[in-house]
C-alpha cells in the first residue's frame, strides 16, 4: 500500500466564470477516505461540456444563449444560485466528471483487497439513502478527477479490466453515460435514429451504442468528420445546415437543440421518440403543440441514470464492443489549453486530459 501525500496537485474552481477562475495548486489536502468510500489515485480524465458548462453559470436560467457564446469569459447575469447541475455549489470545486484510476485506499467498511483495482468511476448517481431523485454528479455536487487523488463512494468505482490505457478508459465515463441513458430511456431497438452533435464525445458515442442495438444511424455533423462518423458505424450523413426529412426517424437523439428543433420534431415518423440530454445551439426553442400531438410524439429529458447504463458500459468495455475516439490529450496543468481546444468544436470525440506521471 503507497504512503498516502498530505497535498496533492489540482485545478481548482473557484467560481462560476471565465477561464481565469480554474486556478492550477499544488497544495490541496488530499481527503483520506470516509466510511463507505476509497481514495483513488488519478490516471486520467478527459474534457465535457458539463465541466465547462458548470464553471460558466450556463446550466442557470438566467442564460439563454448557446454553451459558447461566453464559454472563454462566463456569462454576465448567471445566478450562483442555480449554476450547477442540481442549483448552487459550493467554492472551491475540483471538476472532472470522468476519472480512471486505481485505488490506494479504504475506508471503513469498504473491503481492503480493493486496493489496487483499476477503476472507473460512475459520474452521476443518486446519493446512498436518500431521496432517489437528488442528484449527485462527479466533479459538481462533489470534487472529481482534475486531481491526482479523489474519493467517492466505494460502490461508484466499478473495476475494470482492459488493455486500454487510462487516458482512453477515461473518454467513456461521461460521454458513453449519458449517450446509453438516452437510448435507454428511447427503447431504441434496431429503428431508425438521428443523432445531432454527432461528432462530440456524447453523439460519436450514442453512434457506436446505437449501432450495437442494430439501429440504422443518421448522424448530422459537418462534411470535415462525414467519414471519421462513418467509419464509427454511421450508416448516413447529413450536414448541419441540410434539410432533414420530414417523418423519417423512429427516435432522434439530440445533444444541439436552438433554432433548427422544430425541424426534429418534423423529422420522426408518427409515434416517433425525441429524447434530450443537451442544447449547445440554446436551450429556448419553439414548440408546435400540433406537431406534437397530432403525430403522437414523445419527448423525453435524460439526465438521471439508472445504476444498470453504468454497469452495462463497463461490461461493453471489456468485452471490446465500443472503443474510444480520443482526439487529443493534454496535462491537466494545461487544461485552460484543453478546453478552449475543445471550444473550437474542430475534433472528433473526446479530449483527454493526464494526471498521473
Amino acid at each position: 500500500m503507497m504512503t498516502l501525500p498530505d497535498t496533492m496537485k489540482a485545478m481548482v474552481l473557484t467560481g462560476h466564470g471565465g477561464l481565469d477562475k480554474l486556478e492550477w495548486r499544488e497544495d490541496v489536502p488530499v481527503t483520506r477516505p470516509a466510511a463507505g468510500e476509497v481514495l483513488i489515485r488519478v490516471g486520467a480524465s478527459a474534457v465535457n461540456n458539463t465541466d465547462v458548462n458548470t464553471r460558466t453559470g450556463w446550466y442557470s436560467k438566467a442564460v439563454r444563449g448557446d454553451t459558447n457564446a461566453a464559454a472563454t469569459t462566463g456569462y454576465d447575469g448567471a445566478s450562483d444560485a442555480d449554476g450547477g447541475w442540481s442549483g448552487a455549489l459550493n467554492f472551491p470545486r475540483i471538476q472532472g466528471a470522468d476519472c480512471c484510476g486505481r485505488i490506494v485506499a479504504v475506508g471503513d467498511g469498504v473491503e481492503t483487497a480493493r486496493v489496487g483495482e483499476r477503476v472507473l468511476v460512475r459520474p452521476m448517481y443518486s446519493p446512498k439513502d436518500e431521496d432517489a431523485d437528488a442528484l449527485v454528479t462527479f466533479g459538481s455536487e462533489r470534487d472529481g478527477g482534475f486531481a491526482e487523488f479523489a474519493t467517492v463512494e466505494s460502490r461508484n468505482a466499478l473495476r475494470i479490466e482492459s488493455s486500454l490505457a487510462d487516458v482512453e478508459l477515461a473518454s467513456f465515463p461521461c460521454a458513453f453515460s449519458t449517450a446509453e441513458g438516452m437510448i435507454q430511456r428511447a427503447g431504441l431497438g434496431a429503428e431508425r435514429v438521428l443523432i445531432t452533435g454527432a461528432s462530440g464525445g456524447v453523439g460519436s458515442a450514442a453512434v457506436q451504442l446505437a449501432k450495437r442495438r442494430g439501429a440504422h444511424v443518421t448522424a448530422v455533423t459537418s462534411p470535415a468528420k462525414a467519414a471519421d462518423l462513418s467509419a464509427l458505424g454511421a450508416d448516413a450523413i447529413l450536414g448541419r445546415e441540410e434539410a432533414l426529412p420530414e417523418d423519417a426517424f423512429d427516435v432522434v437523439l439530440d445533444l444541439v437543440g436552438g433554432p433548427r428543433w422544430p425541424a426534429l420534431l418534423e423529422a420522426l415518423a408518427v409515434r416517433g421518440r425525441y429524447v434530450t440530454s443537451g442544447a449547445i445551439a440554446g436551450p429556448i426553442v419553439e414548440l408546435d403543440l400540433r406537431t406534437l400531438y397530432l403525430k403522437d410524439l414523445t419527448l423525453i429529458g435524460s439526465t438521471r441514470q439508472d445504476p444498470e447504463v453504468f454497469t452495462d458500459l463497463i461490461g461493453y468495455i471489456e468485452r471490446g464492443g465500443i472503443r474510444p475516439v480520443l482526439a487529443e490529450t493534454f496535462r491537466l496543468r494545461d487544461l485552460h489549453k484543453a478546453q478552449e481546444a475543445f471550444l473550437e468544436k474542430s475534433h472528433m470525440g473526446k479530449i483527454g486530459i493526464e494526471i498521473a506521471g
